[in-house]
C-alpha cells in the first residue's frame, strides 16, 4: 500500500517549477498538505485504491500528459477526485474529461482561492467515499451487526430482508436520514444469490442532469462530445450484481425517463454504441421522501415509481425503537475504541440522560457520531454535568453549538431549512458554524 494512504493530502503535478512552487505554498497556507511532483509518472507511485486524498494535475505535460494520467487514476480507482488545470485552448478537452468523471477543472490563470475551494470539496468527497466503503466492509464481514437491536420491529426487519433477498427482486427502501438504508441494500445483496458479484452504489443527489448520462451509461470510444477514452457507466458496472440508487427521490426528471427504459428492458445503449447491450441487474432504490407526494408535486415520474415499487422495505427511526438505543450505542462505542485506539472510556450521567431523552432526528448516523464524540472526549450534550464549573460565556457558547447541531440534524444539513429553524441571518449562521467547528455536510443524507 502507498506511503501516502494514512492521511488526506493533495498530489499536485505540474512541470512548471515556478507555478508548482507557488501553488504548493498557497495550499499549505490554507492548511492543506501537498505532495508536489514535476511529472505524472512519479506521482502515480503514490496512488492506489486506498489513497485518501485528491489529485490536481496540469493537462499539458511531457511524457505522460494529464489526460492519460487521469485515465490511469480511474483504472486504479474511479472515485479518486481529479482536478485538471488547463490553458484556455484546452477547455473543450477538460469538459470532455468532466464527462469522463473528472472532479473539476480550472483554466489558467486561476485564483488561489478557487483552487483551494475545489480542493477542499474534493477532499471531503473522498473522505465520504472511504467512509462509505468502511461501512460496506463492516456489512460484508458481519452481516447482521449493522442492523442492531432486539426490538420486535428490528427482528421483523431482519427476517423480511432475508426473505426478500432470496427472491432477488427489485426493492424500494424507505426511511428517514440515517436509518441505514444503504446497509439494508447491502444486506439484500449479501444475503441473495448475487453475493460476491458487484454492488454498485449511485448517489442520486450528486447527479447533475449534465453529467448523469455519462456517469450512468458511460460511452464508447469516439462518441461525439466525449473524451477519447471509452468509459463504462455505473449501470454496466453492476452487470450480474446489484445496482443501488441512493436517494432516488433526488434524481433529475430527465434522467428518470432514461432510467425507466433500463428497468423495463434491462438494456442500455451508451453514446457511441451501435446497438443496445443487455444488463442483468438487481435494482435497489432508497428514498427518504414520500414518492407519491413527490409525484403529486411533479418531482417524480409515476411510471418509474410503479416500476420500482415491486417490494417496499421501511427502515424504522430510532424514536420508534428506543429500547435498541443502548445496545446500538454500545456497538458504536466498541467500534470507536478500536478505530481510535482509545483504551479508557466511561459514560457520564449527562450522556446517559442524553441517550434516554434525545429524539435522535439523525437516527443511527447521529448516534454513531455521538458515540465517537464521547470516546474522543469532545464537547457533546453529555458534558452538561460539567456546566456548573463553566463560566457563563462558555455555557452560552456550548448551548449555541448544541442548538446549531440539533437544527442541522433536523434539517438534514440543508442550510436554508436550518436558517428557518434558528431564525438568524445566513452570515451569522456561517460565522457561528466556523467558530464552533461544525461541518454541515456531516448531517446530510
Amino acid at each position: 500500500m502507498s506511503e501516502f494512504v494514512s492521511r488526506q493530502h493533495i498530489i499536485f503535478v505540474d512541470d512548471d517549477d515556478a507555478l508548482r512552487a507557488a501553488t504548493t505554498q498557497s495550499l499549505e497556507l490554507a492548511d492543506i498538505e501537498v505532495h508536489a511532483f514535476a511529472d505524472a509518472t512519479g506521482a502515480l507511485a503514490g496512488i492506489d485504491a486506498g489513497f485518501a486524498g485528491a489529485v490536481v494535475t496540469d493537462i499539458r505535460m511531457p511524457r505522460l500528459d494529464g489526460l492519460e494520467f487521469f485515465a490511469r487514476i480511474r483504472a486504479i480507482d474511479p472515485e479518486i477526485p481529479v482536478i485538471l488545470i488547463t490553458g484556455h485552448a484546452d477547455v473543450p478537452m477538460a469538459i470532455g474529461a468532466l464527462k469522463d468523471g473528472a472532479f473539476d477543472f480550472l483554466a489558467k490563470p486561476y485564483a488561489a482561492d478557487h483552487l483551494i475551494a475545489s480542493v477542499r470539496k474534493a477532499l471531503e468527497t473522498r473522505r465520504l467515499v472511504l467512509d462509505n466503503r468502511l461501512l460496506r466492509a463492516a456489512a460484508e464481514t458481519s452481516v447482521d451487526s449493522p442492523l442492531i437491536g432486539d426490538s420486535p420491529v428490528m427482528a421483523q426487519l431482519r427476517a423480511t430482508i432475508q426473505q426478500i433477498a432470496r427472491a432477488d427482486i427489485d426493492v424500494l427502501v424507505e426511511g428517514e436520514t440515517g436509518t441505514g438504508k444503504e446497509l439494508a441494500a447491502l444486506l439484500l445483496h449479501r444475503k441473495g444469490p448475487r453475493a460476491g458479484r458487484p454492488f454498485v452504489a449511485v448517489d442520486c443527489g450528486a447527479l447533475t442532469e449534465q453529467l448523469a448520462e455519462a456517469e450512468l451509461f458511460g460511452h464508447d470510444r469516439g462518441a461525439a462530445g466525449y473524451g477519447p477514452i471509452a468509459r463504462e457507466g455505473r449501470i454496466e458496472q453492476s452487470h450480474r450484481g446489484t445496482l443501488f440508487f441512493d436517494g432516488i427521490d433526488n434524481m433529475p426528471l430527465a434522467i428518470q425517463a432514461k432510467l425507466l427504459r433500463v428497468i423495463e428492458e434491462r438494456k442500455i445503449q451508451p453514446p457511441g454504441a451501435s446497438e443496445p447491450r443487455g444488463v442483468d441487474l438487481h435494482i435497489v432504490a432508497s428514498t427518504r421522501r414520500d414518492l407519491q407526494q413527490a409525484i403529486r408535486d411533479g418531482a417524480f415520474r409515476e411510471d418509474l415509481f410503479y416500476r420500482l415499487n415491486v417490494v417496499r422495505l421501511r427502515m424504522p427511526p430510532l424514536r420508534e425503537r428506543r429500547a435498541d438505543i443502548p445496545q446500538t450505542f454500545a456497538f458504536f462505542v466498541e467500534e470507536a475504541l478500536g478505530r481510535l485506539a482509545v483504551r479508557d472510556f466511561s459514560l457520564s450521567d449527562a450522556a446517559r440522560r442524553h441517550l434516554i431523552e434525545h429524539d435522535w432526528p439523525g437516527n443511527v448516523r447521529e448516534l454513531r457520531n455521538f458515540a465517537f464524540s464521547e470516546v474522543l472526549g469532545l464537547e457533546t450534550p453529555a458534558a452538561a454535568d460539567d456546566e456548573h464549573r463553566m463560566a457563563l460565556p462558555e455555557r452560552v457558547a456550548q448551548f449555541e453549538a448544541h442548538a446549531i447541531r440539533d437544527a442541522l440534524a433536523s434539517a438534514e444539513g440543508d442550510i436554508a431549512a436550518t436558517l428557518a429553524l434558528l431564525k438568524i441571518p445566513r452570515k451569522t449562521l456561517y460565522d457561528k458554524i466556523a467558530r464552533h467547528g461544525i461541518d454541515p455536510k456531516t448531517y446530510r443524507k
